[in-house]
């Protein structure tokens, strides 16, 4: 007897849904292990069952007590290695006992009923993970899919988010997908909370248009290296936020001193220069912004964190240096395509001592950059910063990885 698993993926429509393969893999089996969910889709199965319920090392011990001696099958819903159990199965029974045949996921199905793509959505199944765990990520994305669960339904999820403040997704809820009674509902997150919906179903949510994410609530602002959630971003340009570690450690190579004049160029939402601020004391931190939008975005998460000393500058670089004082440290981030008038400008009015460094992230521009600091100074400390977050997915830590960038930094003769 054979003792590979099948781990079949059912649809809404049960036996009836599925390839010629997979209801010979069910009908033929003595032993069906599955959700409760995924067993009510496979009432003719006269097979013994096993419920999948949250004891999955109870599971792992069935199945292997199991193996070589009984038919088994396992049956998922939709894609099983899609937020599915079948990623753990393999990894704790072991992934050459398992044969994987998956169906279409209602994710799936979701998405092509909306005719919405789901290639950089961001994507959770909230019966493994916990709302407040995600509702950051929620909170930054363009576009959300969410698994919902018996704790978290659409109509909590909807209460959850406004009571966050984030009120700028519209929401649709995609009930029985492939079924006879499927339904597709749509509305804002205030219609929803109202709202109830079958347990198999499927909560999209989709951003308004120019609508920057609110941050993330903070009881106390961290001296430098906050969470990159905690300031508010304009849309689309979510994610080009010097990332926490990289802004830490730049802060920490201008080497910020009480009374201390900082320059943040090109300050996007601010986050450079809010810290800058909380280090320089009672000194100030002038956050230098030529978009408009992000200009508010600085006004506003300055005033958020209530850091009176951040002083924000509208205006071109370098033109509006003439207006400033003097710095003890430049920040420069960004890519812009005029990087060597605009550093050239920046050490130029730095005071002697004084820090210059810049955060890039592309290979063209670290040449060109390093290239252009090396005229100004015989030294330039040159950083490669490669970093990766700890993830948790199901039982098991995994790393993601953040874009390389690289600090350059140099200081002025004094």
């Amino acid at each position: 007897m054979s003792v590979k698993i099948p781990i079949v993926g059912v649809g809404p429509d049960g036996l009836a849904g599925l390839t010629a393969r997979s209801r010979d893999h069910l009908t033929a089996a003595e032993v069906v292990f599955g959700s409760d969910a995924a067993l009510r889709l496979l009432p003719e199965l006269t097979a013994e069952r096993v419920r999948i319920g949250s004891d999955l090392p109870e599971v792992v011990e069935k199945l292997k007590a199991g193996l070589g001696t009984k038919r088994m099958v396992v049956a998922a819903i939709g894609d099983p290695l899609f937020y599915g159990t079948a990623r753990y199965l393999c990894d704790k029974v072991g992934v050459d006992l398992f044969e994987v045949v998956p169906h279409v996921s209602s994710m799936q199905l979701a998405f092509a009923r909306l005719k919405e793509t789901w290639e950089e959505a961001y994507l959770t199944d909230l019966s493994a993970k916990v709302l407040t765990d995600v509702v950051d990520k929620i909170r930054s994305a363009e576009t959300v899919g969410l698994f919902t669960s018996d704790e978290y339904p659409p109509n909590r999820v909807a209460r959850e988010l406004l009571a966050r403040g984030i009120d700028y997704f519209k929401a649709f809820v995609c009930e029985n997908l492939g079924g006879k009674d499927e339904r597709i509902t749509q509305g804002e997150l205030a219609e929803v909370q109202d709202l109830r919906f079958s347990p198999l179903n499927v909560m999209i949510l989709r951003r308004k248009p120019n609508r920057p994410d609110s941050p993330r609530g903070v009881s106390r602002l961290g001296r430098f290296g906050n969470p990159d959630e905690v300031f508010a971003q304009s849309r689309p340009k979510t994610g080009l936020i010097t990332q926490a570690e990289v802004r830490a450690v730049a802060l920490a190579q201008m080497d910020l001193q009480p009374g201390d004049v900082a320059w943040d160029v090109g300050a996007g939402s601010g986050s450079v220069a809010i810290e800058m601020a909380q280090l320089v004391t009672p000194g100030v931190a002038y956050a230098i912004e030529q978009d408009s939008a992000d200009f508010h975005l600085i006004v506003a998460n300055a005033e958020t964190f209530g850091v009176k000393n951040v002083k924000p500058v509208f205006g071109t670089a370098p033109a509006v240096f003439a207006g400033l004082p003097a710095p003890d440290a430049v920040f420069v981030g960004g890519n812009g395509g005029e990087v060597a008038r605009l550093l050239e400008a920046a050490f130029a009015a730095l005071r002697p001592g004084g820090r210059l460094v810049s955060n890039v992230g592309t290979l063209e521009m670290i040449s060109a950059t390093y290239a252009i600091l090396k005229r100004l100074s015989p030294t330039v400390d040159v950083l490669l910063m490669n970093l990766a977050r700890g993830v948790e997915q199901l039982e098991s830590l995994r790393f993601e990885a953040v874009n390389p960038t690289v600090l350059l930094r140099v200081r002025k003769p004094g």
